[in-house]
């Protein structure tokens, strides 16, 4: 009778671990509960809080998935594949980091150690390489992806050099310096070859044979490439700015005096300070027709709203507290605020100029598209 009892227990324990094997076999086939797959076309936000990239649905404003960025998360922007993301890890100027994160597989991948290019803050993507402002250093960088190299880099000479405009074909930077109240506009260019110091060559005197050219002695030396600066000033504190899709102006905001200034790309000038009261102005951006320039303000709140060919306000909006990043959808219909005092990520009706829903990402400021074709 004990032997049965025993051979009916073995028999019922073998039989659970049968159970439990398929399972867990079952478990493993099918995996963890999978997080929902990237969109080709993908919003991205940076929350300071949590120090999270959340890459969100930009169809039905849903958060698909957050992966952790390093310690003081500011600005990010996407490969022009769509495929990666870079954040600037700012510290007020004091760190030295990248946080690189794989968008498809959502995870994050090792940072870029930018020192001694310190305080990245502004980045951009252009011309197959990465941008960045490297404030702590007074510094533009250029990151080269595909050999994991920094290329390029150049020296403003002004105090916070904060963020960044490329041009497509990377021959032109744009960078705001918000204590130095200035716009450094860098451009890629062909220079005259150098005149002689000391007088022509022996051979160039009258009677003797002409200048061997470029590789022959007593010739010119050759033409070179080279970045020019030119510093604009513009309002007080201003930081945030953008440049009109037609590539002809560039607007900024000026934070401390609420400046907005205009400055004609062709001949760097002035050509309009306007009295906009634009109090703790943050981020500036264009919508994609060029039509109207959006300025948000961190002081109150407020997102203003310009008409680019008057320069007049239409609306002032308010977006709750803090407003920051800002990002207008690609047909013009939308525009994403980071509030940051909030604690989330207002969408607002560019045809309606009403709030017309958030997405809940604690301390929001950076805001990115992540594109793929």
């Amino acid at each position: 009778m004990n032997i049965i009892i025993v051979n009916s227990t073995f028999k019922a324990a073998r039989f659970s671990l049968v159970v439990a094997i398929i399972g867990m076999a079952t478990l493993l086939a099918v995996g963890p509960c999978a997080a929902q797959p990237t969109p080709k076309r993908a919003l991205l936000a940076l929350s300071k809080g949590d120090h999270t990239l959340a890459i969100i649905d930009p169809a039905s404003l849903k958060i698909l998935a957050r992966v952790p960025v390093g310690s003081d998360p500011h600005e990010v922007i996407a490969s022009a594949d769509g495929k990666t993301a870079y954040v600037t890890i700012y510290g007020g100027g004091s760190l030295h980091e990248l946080s690189v994160i794989d968008l498809i597989g959502q995870k994050a991948l090792p940072t870029i150690d930018t020192k001694p290019f310190m305080g990245p803050h502004g980045i951009t993507f252009a011309d197959g390489k990465l941008w960045f402002t490297a404030e702590g250093s007074k510094t533009v960088v250029r990151y080269d992806p595909a050999t994991g190299k920094f290329d390029w880099c150049m020296g403003t000479g002004q105090d916070r050099t904060h963020m960044i405009y490329v041009t497509g074909d990377g021959k032109k930077v744009y960078t705001t310096n918000v204590s130095s109240a200035t716009v450094s506009i860098l451009t890629d260019s062909l220079m005259k070859p150098r005149a002689f110091q000391n007088g022509p060559p022996p051979n160039s005197a009258a009677g003797g044979p002409p200048p061997q050219g470029n590789n022959g002695p007593g010739g010119p030396p050759p033409a070179r490439r080279d970045w020019v600066q030119t510093i604009v000033a513009v309002g007080k504190g201003s930081e945030g700015f953008d440049v009109s899709p037609n590539g002809k102006e560039l607007w900024t905001a000026g934070a401390e005096d609420g400046i907005i200034t205009v400055i004609d790309l062709a001949s760097k000038t002035v050509t309009a300070s306007i009295d906009a009261k634009v109090q703790g102005a943050n981020r500036l951006a264009f919508t994609p027709d060029g039509k109207h320039v959006l300025v948000s303000s961190l002081r109150t709140g407020d997102l203003f709203i310009y008409d680019a060919t008057t320069r007049k306000e239409i609306k002032r909006l308010s977006t709750g507290h803090g407003a920051a990043g800002i990002l207008v959808d690609d047909d013009g219909s939308r525009a994403f605020i980071g509030c940051t005092g909030d604690n989330y990520v207002a969408v607002v009706d560019l045809k309606t100029l009403t709030v017309s829903g958030h997405i809940a990402i604690n301390g929001a400021d950076g805001l990115a598209w992540a594109v793929r074709p």
